[in-house]
C-alpha cells in the first residue's frame, strides 16, 4: 500500500520535470551533437623521474622539442593545437595534440645511443566515465637495441575521479588527472617501467566550437578576386617566429627571476616561440637576397635586475647569409637595430609565392652577447628561426600553434647552461590556470528542481484534500 500510494506523486514529479526539460533543453539534450574541437593544448611530464634519469649522471642524456612542443611548469612539456570532437549532451570527448619530445641518453663510442625514445600527438579520448591517453611512440628497446615505432598507443589511463564530462560550455578543461601506465604503454616504453606505473598527471584545456546556427540560404554574389602579384619586389605579408633560447624562457619565469614575459603591438605567443608578424620589405629573386622588417614585442621582466624589451624586429639575408636585428632595451644595454643572431639560409627560393625557411639554427653575435648582460657568451646556440614571406596576398602564411584561449606562460627545469640559469630551482610544480570540468548550467538545473518540488506539493495538497491515510516511513 505504502507504494501506491507514493506513486501517483512520482509520476507527477517525473512527468514535470520530463516536460521541463523537453521544453528547455531542445538544443542541449534531445539534438544534442558532437561539436569539433579546434585549439588548446596538453600539458604532460611524461614522467618526471624518467626525465631526471635521462637528463641526470647515469644517462647523461638530453631531451629535444619536436613539432612546436614547448616547456611549461615543473617538468612539463606543452602539446598544441587540439583538435576532435565533444558531445555535451553524453561527455564523450577525444581530442589530438601536436608536438613531441625525443629522449636520448647512455651514447655508445659511434654516437648512436642506447636509449632513444620519441613521444608525440597525445590524444585524449573519454567515454562512459573513463579515459585514455593515446601516444605515436619510436623507442629503442633496452637491452635488444630493436626499434619500434607504433601510432596511437593505449600508453595511460586516465582517473577522472568522478567528473562530470556532460555540459553546455566551450570549452573542457582538466586538471592533474592521474595517469597510469597500461600493458601495451609499458611494452612500448622499452621496458623501462611495467604496467601500473603511476606516470605524470595529465592536465588539458580545449576550446570547444558554438553548436551551428541554421543560416538562411542565400546566392552569393560573384566577386572579383583580390589578389596582387608582387611586381615590385615589395614582400606582401611576412613573419618571424623564433623563441629567443628555451632555457633564458624557463630562467625569466623560474624560481630565481620569478618573471614573466609581456607581448604587444601585435606579437603572438606560440608556445616554443613567439611570432613577430605584418612583415613589410623586399624579396630580390635573382639573388635570393631579403630585407624585410616585422612588428610586435616582447619584454621579459622579474627580479634580479631582469628588464629586457626586443622590438623593431629585422631580418636580412644575403649570399645565403641571415642576420636577425632588434631594438633591444634593458637596464644595462639600450641599443637601435642590434644584430642579436646569425643562420644560414641557403635555398631561399619561392614555391608558390611563398619564401619559406624552417627551424634555422642561430648563434648569438657579440652585440647579441652584450645586450643579454654577459648571460651568454657570442657563439652561443640560441633558439632556432622559422622565417615565411608572403610575394602575393593570396599567399598564405604557415599557421602558428594554437594553444587555446587561455594559455599562459610558464618553465620547466632543463639541464643548467649558464651560471644564473644553475640557479633556478625547478622542484617546485606551477599552478595550472584550469578552472576544472565542464558543468551543467546550474541555473538549468535548479529551475527544473524548483518546478518538479512545486509539482510535489501540489500533489500532496491534492492527495491531503481526498483524506488519504498516512504513509509510514520505510525503513
Amino acid at each position: 500500500m505504502p507504494v501506491r500510494l507514493r506513486a501517483p506523486i512520482t509520476a507527477v514529479c517525473v512527468a514535470a520535470l520530463g516536460a521541463l526539460l523537453g521544453v528547455l533543453l531542445p538544443a542541449t539534450a534531445a539534438h544534442a551533437a558532437a561539436r569539433s574541437v579546434q585549439g588548446g593544448r596538453l600539458d604532460w611530464g611524461i614522467k618526471s623521474s624518467f626525465q631526471s634519469y635521462v637528463t641526470g649522471p647515469i644517462a647523461k642524456g638530453s631531451y629535444s622539442l619536436t613539432g612546436g612542443a614547448a616547456t611549461v611548469g615543473s617538468s612539463q612539456f606543452r602539446f598544441h593545437s587540439a583538435t576532435g570532437t565533444y558531445d555535451s549532451a553524453t561527455g564523450a570527448f577525444s581530442s589530438s595534440f601536436s608536438g613531441g619530445v625525443h629522449f636520448v641518453g647512455h651514447k655508445e663510442d659511434d654516437g648512436t645511443y642506447q636509449l632513444d625514445l620519441t613521444i608525440s600527438r597525445p590524444t585524449v579520448r573519454i567515454s562512459g566515465g573513463s579515459g585514455t591517453l593515446y601516444v605515436d611512440i619510436t623507442s629503442k628497446a633496452k637491452g635488444t637495441g630493436t626499434v619500434t615505432t607504433s601510432s596511437q598507443v593505449p600508453f595511460a589511463s586516465l582517473s577522472l575521479g568522478g567528473i562530470d564530462m556532460k555540459g553546455g560550455g566551450n570549452s573542457v578543461q582538466l586538471n592533474s588527472l592521474p595517469a597510469t601506465l597500461t600493458s601495451q604503454g609499458a611494452q612500448s616504453f622499452a621496458g623501462y617501467y611495467t604496467a601500473g606505473t603511476a606516470l605524470d598527471p595529465v592536465s588539458l584545456s580545449a576550446d570547444v566550437q558554438p553548436a551551428a546556427t541554421p543560416k538562411a540560404s542565400s546566392t552569393p554574389t560573384p566577386t572579383k578576386s583580390s589578389a596582387k602579384k608582387a611586381t615590385s619586389g615589395a614582400i606582401a605579408n611576412g613573419a618571424v617566429d623564433w623563441g629567443v633560447r628555451r632555457t633564458f624562457r624557463e630562467y625569466v619565469t623560474g624560481d630565481i627571476a620569478h618573471g614573466k614575459w609581456t607581448l604587444s603591438s601585435g606579437a603572438q605567443d606560440g608556445g616554443a616561440l613567439f611570432r613577430f608578424a605584418g612583415g613589410e620589405g623586399t624579396y630580390k629573386k635573382d639573388d635570393r637576397s631579403l630585407e624585410a622588417e616585422f612588428e610586435g614585442a616582447v619584454r621579459f621582466t622579474g627580479e634580479q635586475g631582469l628588464d629586457l624589451k626586443l622590438s623593431g624586429v629585422r631580418v636580412t639575408v644575403e649570399d645565403a647569409k641571415g642576420t636577425l636585428y632588434a631594438d633591444v632595451t634593458s637596464e644595462d644595454f639600450t641599443g637601435k637595430k642590434v644584430a642579436l643572431v646569425t643562420f644560414t639560409a641557403k635555398n631561399l627560393t619561392p614555391k608558390d609565392d611563398l619564401v619559406e625557411l624552417t627551424e634555422a639554427p642561430t648563434k648569438l653575435t657579440a652585440k647579441g652577447a652584450k645586450a643579454f648582460g654577459g648571460m651568454y657568451q657570442a657563439g652561443t646556440e640560441m633558439d632556432p628561426l622559422s622565417l615565411a614571406v608572403a610575394l602575393t596576398d593570396d599567399a598564405a602564411l604557415p599557421a602558428l600553434p594554437d594553444l587555446g584561449s587561455s594559455a599562459t606562460a610558464s618553465a620547466t627545469p632543463s639541464a643548467p647552461e649558464t651560471a644564473a640559469e644553475a640557479k633556478t630551482d625547478t622542484t617546485e610544480a606551477a599552478a595550472n590556470t584550469s578552472d576544472g570540468a565542464p558543468v551543467l548550467p546550474i541555473g538549468l538545473v535548479a529551475g527544473a528542481l524548483l518546478v518538479a518540488g512545486a509539482a510535489y506539493a501540489i500533489a500532496v495538497r491534492r492527495r491531503r484534500g481526498r483524506q488519504a491515510p498516512a504513509v509510514p516511513d520505510e525503513d
